[in-house]
């Protein structure tokens, strides 16, 4: 009995003691950040009551119950009082230089530097949707290098950017420019774009050499592009294999447009980390994709096309673009729930530029849809997207070590995941967006 009670008074002691350095240390942070709820999408829990402490350098350095734990005035106190919390969304796929409301040959209506004027407005409005990580797979001019230069030094604000510089693709594909006659093009290649391996070889070191933090590459045809067909392949299995090693060498992962079948199966086949749009894949390249040893990602955009078949025409789009678009639409989405329920792994992508930048928090509604729970869709848009840019350190959950980019909603998104179609509050690296 005595030993029993030395144990209890002990225990007492050493849980006050613990309470007493957890509050100075707490005390020494920099920003906490309270709410009603939490989701941690790494376990699928809910965490009620969190307080979020943040570090000078914008990290987390701990999490504990908001109804006990208490921090100096120092501290600045973001209350997020009846919110619930989420990690800051991932978007894999987007174009921030791309305005969704033009299209076809109405973009010869505006001098070079436009598009990357545009991409500041693009990188606001995807922030304030509460994607505070954006994966940037293409654009001219490398305007996504200098738009992440600009956020970064406080020029700008927006998302964390994962630049890929100009796409690779074979002439004549869809990464190639396919809408005028020879007389108004270049008379040497437009860049990113090659014809032999050891010339793809030195366009994945060229984007490298110049800022591009992934490698994005073309292996089919397209919806937008003018002269492809989105089923066609346009890179062999060996030429694919070629960009994967040589990025892979580089410590760079690489992203393969590819809607047709034989393309997404030679893109799966060659290393390719994530496959965008996926949306004529087989049952074949469904397996391959599930099976295969170094993890593949599907990207699927399944919400734009509702914006492109309302929109498109008045925007410009041409009509055998708009035509691609309805005959691919229904499948991908099908293909969407076939790929999933066979275990393939999937990440939210938009493609951000075909839509308006805004509004992409409307896929969601779509993949719990054709499939996915509302916890699954979430954990595509934060946890399995930092898995699949290789940044678990640093972004995808709310969790110790990693930036304190955060959003909240009134509601409860595991139950309504609508309520990510307008996010309450942005947070990124422990920093209120306004």
């Amino acid at each position: 009995m005595k030993k029993t009670g030395n144990f209890g008074r002990n225990a007492r002691i050493l849980a006050l003691c613990g309470a007493a350095l957890f509050a100075t240390a707490a005390d020494a942070q920099n920003t906490v950040i309270t709410a009603d709820k939490m989701i941690d999408v790494l376990t699928g829990k809910v965490v009620e009551f969190p307080a979020i402490f943040v570090g000078e350098d914008g990290r987390i350095t701990s999490i504990a119950d908001a109804r006990t734990v208490r921090w100096g005035s120092d501290v600045k106190h973001i209350n997020l009082s009846g919110k619930t919390l989420l990690p800051g969304l991932i978007d894999m796929h987007v174009h921030l230089d791309g305005p969704a409301d033009i299209g076809g040959y109405r973009g010869l209506e505006f001098t070079d530097s436009f598009w990357g004027m545009t991409a500041v407005g693009n990188a606001n409005a995807m922030l304030k949707a509460g994607f505070t990580t954006v994966r940037n797979v293409g654009s001219g001019n490398r305007n996504d290098i200098g738009l992440k230069q600009a956020i970064e030094n406080g020029y700008a604000t927006g998302p964390r950017i994962v630049p890929a510089g100009y796409a690779l693709g074979a002439t004549g594909g869809h990464c190639d420019s396919t809408f005028l006659p020879p007389s108004l093009e270049k008379a040497e290649k437009e860049e990113g774009i090659a014809d032999s391996l050891d010339e793809l070889r030195y366009q994945v070191r060229r984007q490298r050499k110049y800022g591009a933090e992934v490698i994005k590459v073309c292996a089919t045809g397209g919806v937008f592009s003018r002269n492809t067909e989105p089923g066609q392949q346009q890179l062999s299995e060996s030429e694919l294999r070629v960009i994967a090693d040589e990025a892979h060498q580089w410590g760079l992962r690489v992203a393969a447009h590819a809607h047709g079948g034989d393309g997404i199966k030679a893109a799966v086949k060659a290393g390719i980390d994530t496959i965008e749009h996926a949306s004529l894949v087989d049952d074949e390249g469904i397996k391959l994709a599930a099976a295969r040893v170094r993890p593949v990602w599907f990207s699927m955009d399944i919400y734009n096309t509702e914006y492109t078949q309302s929109e498109g025409a008045k925007n410009g789009v041409l009509e055998d673009n708009l035509r691609k678009d309805r005959e691919v639409a229904q499948i991908q989405r099908d293909n969407f729930r076939k790929a999933h329920k066979a275990g393939v792994k999937m990440v939210f992508g938009s493609d951000a530029g075909v839509m308006p930048h805004g509004e992409i928090g409307k896929q969601f509604r779509v993949m719990v849809e054709y499939g996915m729970t509302p916890l699954e869709a979430i954990q595509a848009a934060t946890r399995n997207g930092a898995q699949a840019l290789g940044r678990e350190k640093d972004v995808g959950a709310i969790a110790v070590g990693r930036f304190a980019d955060i959003i909240a909603v009134d509601g409860d998104p595991l139950t309504n995941v609508r309520e990510l179609e307008s996010v309450d509050a942005v947070v990124k690296s422990g920093k209120l967006i306004d």
